[in-house]
């Protein structure tokens, strides 16, 4: 972990630290110290120095009617993608059909950002009727051209296009399944391990061809979790979910543009223009498109020209319950998302609220470190009834590339991202919120900043529950080693930061903002996937301990 900042604080009762003072916390007592090592395809995990990082996000387009479409779906897959950008900035791809011919597909994939890699010329290229596209960071395997996605594969019965949400709990039982069936794999990478197992007849035969459906059942028997899928053959795309459901995939309509003069009618009314399948519902306003519902846990959906319509449903085992990631609340989606029939900005607003009833102080103003923390904050201070005020304003063009500082700019820490809002802040008591910690190394920067501008007291309230477990599930979430909440008390991150106090929401406080307002279609079997906070992994712990 990065050397912890110089803070100075301006109240007798704060603890300081400087270089030298917590420089390397250890695991706490209680905490059990886990010896797992990290190798094969896992190796290098944890390496990003702040935060947490979402493996990827896949979005496919097919248009309905007669083709040629007039609908433009290589612009409207690249579009999805530019919505989807928060989940992964490494690499993207986009993978086209014009349905006619089983042998050839429009490829264009590259490293960087979308608008980077998808210029005028390369989406002239990508002509077609349907495609499939990919936003990725990695978990799994290396930062390099070779694993950018969409995957795609020429089978004896035509070509094969893969886009993967997730990690493989048990990829090396599978790769040597594979691997035995004398298939090549060129990458670590679990997503070409998957177009190769489809590739695999089913255990009961095909009589007449590839029965893709029965493949892609056979696939998620032999992988329960975790991963959200869009396959494309020639004329038709499918999108399959994990049993668990522990990778969020929805669908949306495409409808005519004169629609806005009908913005009450329900979507089942509206015609269909095409169809579009994403690991989010963000960005279907913006390509024309109406929410229609989630992809179910095990669930096959086939997309055509005609329609879409449910194949088959994998259900997880009796005794499990679904297992939805938690953090795609708390973290990783964008706000205006939908997931289990309820926007992603409410669930975190009724965060700050629980949050309130669990940890309130008496303070002047409310406020968060924006963007992540706002909606919670929000919630906070509706419940409590205090005043909410921005306090600090964002430097929108920080990017990686920023100059590696002296040593004097560094101990500003974070004064490159923030700047504070003095008269909001000076003479102040302040509740600041923030979604999560992780390694604790950019909350101390921002509270000295703060204190700079005067802020009389700086109270640390988390709208989740402190990380404590690594991720086998597609989030790269650093070791055990280097989780902070693994290291230190409240009381003393506290202290550590800089903070006059520092409070999490509890794990049932979480859950039961989660599920106040969502939508259960199946309530015996409700859950999420808790594993980060709890350690209680679905499907138990992955093969081995790679970690």
């Amino acid at each position: 972990m990065d050397p912890p900042l110089s803070v100075e604080s301006s109240s007798a009762q704060v603890e300081l630290f400087t270089s030298n003072a917590f420089a390397t916390p250890r695991l706490r007592p209680d905490v059990e110290d886990e010896k797992l090592v990290l190798k094969g395809k896992r190796l290098g995990r944890g390496v990003v120095q702040s935060g947490l990082t979402h493996e990827c996000g896949v979005f496919g387009a097919i248009a309905t009617g007669d083709w040629p479409a007039q609908i433009d779906i290589p612009q409207v897959i690249c579009l999805g993608l530019v919505a989807l950008q928060h989940r992964g900035q490494e690499s993207a791809g986009i993978v086209t059909s014009e349905g006619i011919s089983a042998k050839n597909f429009n490829v264009h994939k590259g490293m960087g950002m979308i608008n980077n890699i998808f210029t005028d010329d390369s989406m002239k290229k990508l002509k077609g009727n349907l495609g499939i596209g990919h936003t990725r960071y990695s978990t799994s395997a290396a930062s390099e051209e070779v694993n950018c996605q969409p995957f795609v594969v020429h089978t004896a019965h035509g070509v094969l296009a893969v886009a993967h949400n997730g990690e493989l709990v048990n990829c090396e039982s599978l790769r040597k399944d594979v691997l035995s069936r004398g298939v090549g794999l060129s990458t670590h990478s679990d997503s070409e391990l998957i177009t190769q197992a489809l590739c695999l007849n089913p255990p009961e035969g095909e009589d007449d061809g590839p029965d893709w459906p029965a493949r892609i059942k056979h696939l998620m028997q032999l992988a329960p979790l975790s991963y959200s899928l869009v396959i494309m053959l020639k004329d038709k795309i499918y999108g399959v979910r994990d049993p668990y459901g522990n990778r969020p995939l929805c669908i949306g309509k495409i409808v005519p543009l004169t629609v806005s003069a009908y913005r009450t009618e329900k979507v089942e009314k509206l015609p269909a223009e095409g169809w579009v399948i994403s690991s989010e519902s963000c960005g279907f306003l913006s390509i024309g498109a109406r929410y229609v519902r989630e992809v179910q846990p095990g669930e096959i959906v086939e997309l055509t020209r005609h329609g879409i319509k449910t194949i088959d449903v994998v259900e997880c085992p009796e005794d499990r319950k679904h297992a939805f990631c938690i953090f795609e609340y708390v973290y990783f989606a964008r706000s205006d998302s939908i997931f289990e029939g309820q926007m992603v900005y409410s669930v975190r607003l009724q965060c700050g609220r629980q949050l309130a009833r669990e940890a309130y102080v008496d303070a002047d103003i409310v406020s968060s470190v924006p963007e992540s923390g706002t909606a919670a904050a929000h919630g906070y201070a509706r419940e409590t009834g205090l005043h909410f005020a921005e306090v600090l304003c964002k430097n929108r063009y920080v990017g990686r590339t920023f100059i590696q500082p002296s040593t004097r700019l560094r101990q500003l820490g974070v004064a490159k991202k923030f700047g504070a809002l003095s008269e909001n802040v000076s003479g102040k008591r302040l509740v600041l919120i923030d979604d999560s910690i992780v390694r604790g190394n950019t909350i101390g920067p921002i509270i000295k900043l703060l204190r700079d501008a005067g802020a009389v007291e700086v109270h640390i309230r988390i709208a989740s529950p402190p990380l404590l477990y690594p991720c086998y599930m597609g989030i790269n979430i650093p070791t055990r080693e280097e989780l902070i909440g693994n290291k230190l008390s409240p009381e003393d991150l506290a202290k550590y930061v800089g903070a006059d106090s520092l409070a999490y929401l509890s794990v049932d406080g979480l859950r039961k903002a989660v599920q106040l307002n969502m939508v259960k279609s199946s309530p015996q079997k409700v859950g999420h996937c808790t594993a980060c906070l709890t350690g209680d992994y679905p499907g138990g712990l992955p093969e081995d301990l790679e970690w």
